[in-house]
């Protein structure tokens, strides 16, 4: 059987590349098709695959330069030539779903998100382009979501990370989508020794992960924020940030891991698709404090694991976070509950969905 993997775009190490890399160790000579790739920025197991990339490449300045290229992404995906292969599978948050599989070939995609620039993120995304042109991308993003809507029958099989996902799925698409968490590497990310009073967040410094509204729970409570996280905001935030803000940037696994283990909580102030940091932090010990409203409700288990707030407000987040700051989580308990995430787990649901859609491996 011929494999072949399309991602949206190999640019680094997040989310969305763990999972491929998961997959993609099921078939380690299959192709990954991408829109486009930066040289030295994924891992050594997903650039020992042949990637293929769309002819969208030489626009990118060495995969550095894409986002406004947006408009012409679905084209580039359906001229992928994916002859000859029998099954596809896709991994996707902006088009590789819309990819066009050869005459009997099985599609399966593992969706991370429908796309958020078309969908629950539009605001967001106009907010952030000059005024005059945005009555043009109104109409462009009008024919994205037919695009999207249209291209979602491509998939024969659709997989959410999480039940928000598939509900987004079922509401835009009218789709069902089975859910398999992604896979967290529990056996690295483990308890440590002692715990501080501090605040941590870990996420891109971008509009929809709402940072700003978590330095201002920090500047309520009066506790010190550390933030992990690279992205076009940093300035910005830091520019009006009080004292108790650290900004630590991109840092290794290994201080990554510290992190975790020295925060008294985590707070994830945005709603996510899922939160693997949320995974990270509980099994550190670290409980989460987070918006029910989210994929960090597939996670949390409110009052055993962290608290959850209906409100997505700086008032509810400080008042959950002092709650939690007063409350003794049980690290085992938190640890326990991130096993369910862990890379093993997600090996085994893969591998089972794969033989019910008729792969033997």
């Amino acid at each position: 059987m011929k494999v072949a993997f399309v991602h949206d775009w190999l640019t680094g190490m997040r989310g969305g590349e763990k999972v491929l890399s998961e997959m993609a160790s099921f078939f380690p000579d299959a192709p990954i098709f991408t829109l486009l790739y930066r040289k030295g920025s994924v891992s050594g197991e997903l650039s020992r695959h042949p990637i293929r990339v769309s002819w969208l490449q030489p626009w990118t300045l060495g995969g550095r330069f894409y986002r406004p290229l947006l408009p012409l992404m679905p084209r580039a995906v359906e001229e992928l030539d994916l002859s000859g292969f029998d099954l596809v599978i896709s991994s996707s948050h902006c088009v590789a779903k819309g990819v066009i599989p050869p005459p009997g070939a099985v599609h399966v995609c593992y969706c991370h998100t429908p796309m958020r620039y078309a969908w629950d993120q539009r605001e967001a995304y106009l907010a952030r382009v000059p005024w005059v042109l945005r009555g043009l991308l109104k109409r462009r993003l009008a024919y994205l979501r037919l695009w999207d809507v249209v291209s979602a029958a491509r998939v024969d099989h659709f997989v959410a990370n999480s039940q928000l996902v598939a509900r987004r799925i079922r509401h835009y698409f009218r789709r069902e989508a089975e859910v398999i968490p992604p896979p967290v590497d529990t056996e690295f990310f483990t308890p440590g020794d002692s715990k501080g009073k501090h605040l941590l967040m870990v996420a891109a410094l971008v509009p929809y992960k709402r940072v700003e509204v978590g330095i201002a729970v920090a500047k309520a409570l009066g506790r010190e924020l550390r933030i992990v996280g690279e992205g076009h905001l940093r300035r910005t935030l830091e520019r009006f940030s009080p004292a108790n803000v650290r900004f630590l940037g991109r840092v290794s696994d290994e201080r990554l891991r510290d992190e975790y283990r020295q925060a008294a909580l985590l707070l994830v102030p945005n709603v996510e698709d899922f939160g693997m940091a949320t995974v990270e932090a509980l099994a550190c010990g670290t409980p989460v404090v987070g918006l029910a409203a989210s994929g960090t409700a597939d996670i949390v288990i409110h009052g055993e694991h962290g608290l959850l707030v209906e409100e997505p407000t700086v008032e509810a987040l400080a008042s959950a976070c002092s709650q939690a700051l007063s409350r003794s989580f049980s690290p085992a308990a938190c640890r326990e509950r991130a096993e369910s995430f862990s890379r093993a787990r997600f090996r085994r649901r893969f591998r089972y969905l794969l033989e019910r859609v008729g792969v033997s491996l």
